[in-house]
């Protein structure tokens, strides 16, 4: 709980009650470096309990035609494994993701935020746009931030408390709406993204198990994911205002950030100087974005990538991966222009001591992002989760289900996944040679189980602490209640990954029944569209079949076999409908 007048506020009801569990026993664990630092050692400890235990690599074997590979538990405690920690300590830390785009764009940040820059925005915001919309629109903007990759969980979730206390209401909120749509609402978007060629990449070999000629569109999925957005705003939405709010009650300040909050909460009218500042800085940011977009149009532009044939077109790999620079310039940029005219910056040293306050508030995350990176290195090195994810997979595989209730259970299999693999890339690696295969043989297509697995990774990220943003998120937190832990963050998610769950399982399976394409080039089922088995079978013909007399008879089998197995794909499409 936040404080004791909080919990005065909160509605009773047995829900609230498990909440309050969840609070109370998560914040009883110890502080996150401690829990990362213990969780390293129990990770070292089962590498060496489990060591030599494999399983085979999902895609190989000789069901597969291609060599046997396994995945085998490496022991840590080894000479070498111990070797490998104190080598790579380093550059673990350093190369850890989140830590450089964290650190990048708070330095920009800090300008925008200590000139005034973002406070004067978010007031004006917050007198133009009606209320009953705004945590909507957090929601929503969280989902559509997975555009600039993971730059949501920088900007979006501290202006998501920020907005909320601008408002009067409590910060928190602010951070769990936000929260919620970047990684709850992880995939559902309204653009395409860098994700959507990712997965497209793995699920064409996958599929290309039982069909060599098949290809994945990297837009596949796009059409069930944008229909997502609005379903899961409103789900967050409501979640926010009828749960989270009145759980957290009113937000009483206190501590060293009480006199600034209170500051902020009586000047919420925005000067003529202010304003014009805040004009100008605008005018600066246009001039930014106008630079970038000569620089990505041109297909030779200096951040278009080479011809990507996947797609038809120059990639845009170059500017995806300058995302987190161009954000970092926008903020500097804006908040240094706007400091000049508002007479908050009067030289060079006050920007510089702007940058540096604003990575003194960043001292706590670096030392859990240190042991973090440490604790998913050695989980990764050990293949502890990868062994854990074919073992969950093979266990569905066993129930039997088939249709619908098997495309649930992948659904359920995946979010479990992920609570214990962060990386979404990695986890579909491995499932994809799994269940990509076994769903076409049931006349499913490839680019409906990458659908629904893209959904099962989406909603249980707000609640893994191996998420890796996720230490981050307690910081932000932590800022407006120091008292606030794990169980805190994990006890204000649990409503919101419930709530996406009902609403996007049952979308999903209603959009399967009704029949509606997934995407571009998105069929529902394995042979929908005519032009697959006829791919197939051209590619057969193809690589066996000779125009020599002697093979025409092997060659008319051939191609009957590849007609039998269209009737039997037919008739599966047929009882599954």
């Amino acid at each position: 709980m936040t404080n004791d007048n909080d919990k005065t506020k909160k509605n009773g009801g047995v829900f609230q009650k498990i909440l309050d569990k969840v609070e109370i026993i998560g914040n009883k664990l110890p502080q996150p470096v401690t829990l990362f630092a213990i969780l390293m050692v129990v990770v070292l400890l089962l590498s060496w309990v489990f060591s030599g235990v494999s399983v085979l690599r999902p895609g190989t074997g000789a069901d597969t035609g291609e060599p046997a590979e396994y995945i085998v538990v490496e022991n840590l405690l080894t000479k070498e494994g111990i070797q490998q920690i104190f080598t790579r300590m380093v550059d673990t830390f350093a190369e850890f993701p989140p830590l450089g785009l964290v650190l990048v764009v708070m330095l920009g940040i800090g300008v925008a935020e200590h000139t005034g820059m973002i406070n004067v925005a978010l007031k004006l915001f917050i007198s133009k746009v009606p209320k009953k919309l705004v945590t909507f629109s957090i929601v929503v903007a969280g989902m559509l931030s997975s555009v600039a990759v993971d730059a949501g969980y920088v900007i979006l979730i501290p202006i998501g408390a920020t907005l909320f206390l601008g408002m009067g209401r409590h910060p928190l909120a602010g951070i769990a709406a936000a929260f919620a749509g970047v990684s709850g609402g992880f995939g559902a978007n309204i653009l395409p993204t860098g994700l959507d060629p990712m997965l497209a990449a793995f699920t064409e070999p996958a599929a290309q198990i039982i069909d060599p000629a098949y290809t994945v569109n990297p837009l596949s999925n796009y059409f069930v994911m944008a229909a997502a957005v609005p379903l899961v705003g409103i789900a967050g939405t409501w979640v926010t205002e009828k749960i989270i709010v009145p759980r957290l009650g009113e937000y009483n300040p206190s501590g060293e950030n009480s006199s600034n909050e209170k500051e902020d909460e009586s000047s919420k009218k925005i000067t003529p100087r202010e304003r014009k500042a805040l004009n100008w800085s605008v005018i600066s940011i246009i001039f930014i974005l106008i630079l970038v977009a000569i620089a990505i149009i041109p297909a030779d532009g200096i951040l278009r990538g080479g011809f990507d044939e996947d797609l038809g077109k120059h990639s845009f790999r170059p500017f995806y991966d300058s995302i987190v620079p161009i954000m970092f310039l926008i903020f500097l940029v804006g908040g240094i222009v706007y400091g000049l005219v508002s007479k908050t910056i009067k030289s060079d040293k006050d920007v510089s001591d702007m940058t540096s306050k604003s990575m003194s508030t960043m001292g706590l995350y670096i030392v859990i992002a240190f042991v973090a990176a440490q604790f998913v290195a050695y989980f990764n090195w050990s293949n502890l989760g990868s062994i854990l994810a074919v073992k969950g997979s093979e266990g569905l595989t066993a129930i039997g289900f088939t249709g619908i209730p098997l495309l649930i259970g992948f659904i359920l299999v995946s979010s479990l996944v992920n609570l214990i693999m962060g990386s979404a890339s990695a986890k579909w690696a491995l499932l994809a040679p799994i269940f990509v295969p076994m769903l076409m043989l049931m006349g499913y297509s490839p680019e409906i189980t990458q659908a629904a697995y893209r959904i099962g990774d989406s909603y249980s990220n707000i609640l893994t602490p191996l998420l890796p943003y996720f230490p981050l998120v307690i910081v932000f937190v932590q800022k407006y209640d120091k008292k606030a832990g794990i169980g805190t963050l994990i006890a204000m998610m649990i409503p919101y990954a419930i709530a996406f769950m009902i609403a996007r399982i049952p979308k999903f399976i209603i959009w399967v029944l009704i029949g509606i394409p997934l995407g571009i080039e998105g069929p529902l089922y394995y042979g929908e569209e005519e032009n697959k088995d006829e791919t197939a079978a051209h590619y057969i013909i193809e690589e066996d079949a000779n125009t020599n007399q002697t093979e025409f008879a092997e060659n008319t089998f051939v191609i009957g076999s590849i007609e039998a197995k269209r009737e039997e794909l037919d008739y599966i499409v047929e009882e599954a409908n």
